[in-house]
């Protein structure tokens, strides 16, 4: 079941990412954030009118995934950058497809033209799934990250949206 993330799941969405953190390189980070971490980025996100979702397996928080500005400039309003994350024992299951799936809606009718992700070259599963939902990678940074003594490379992939039509500048 996919929903709006509530403040009670920051634990699980804690959980999640700082697994990511610890064993992955789907995040460029070394140290594992805190609950108050989490809880500013939560409370950013609603103040922001950006989604943050929950999927939730028997009232568990097994995934989520939000979008956010790609940059900060103004003419960059209409692009997102998304992220999204599975718990390590629900992978496989469809969860990230849902997440992505409604991701993807959400911005279409938010009026974005283009939704960015940036994923770690070695990650043969999250770069599967999006080019399953019409993502194309448009480009690598070799060496973007270094991380369990090795050198990353970050794919960047691009999905164009119906977008907002003919936009303006203000």
């Amino acid at each position: 079941m996919i929903r709006a993330a509530q403040r009670e799941d920051l634990p699980a969405i804690l959980e999640i990412y700082n697994e990511a953190i610890r064993n992955t390189t789907a995040v460029y980070d070394y140290t594992p954030h805190t609950l108050a971490q989490r809880a500013a980025w939560y409370e950013q996100k609603l103040a922001a009118g950006y989604p943050l979702l929950a999927c939730a397996e028997d009232a568990a928080v097994v995934g989520f995934a939000t979008f956010g500005p790609f940059r900060a400039w103004a003419a960059y309003k209409y692009s997102v950058e998304h992220s999204l994350y599975v718990h390590k024992d629900h992978r496989r299951k469809g969860i990230g497809a849902a997440l992505l799936r409604e991701l993807l809606r959400l911005a279409e009718t938010g009026g974005y033209a283009t939704m960015i992700a940036g994923i770690d070259a070695s990650n043969q599963g999250s770069r599967l799934l999006h080019e399953k939902f019409g993502f194309t990678e448009v480009g690598v940074i070799k060496r973007a990250g270094f991380k369990f003594g090795a050198w990353l490379d970050l794919c960047l992939y691009q999905c164009l949206l119906q977008g907002p039509g003919q936009p303006t500048e203000d």
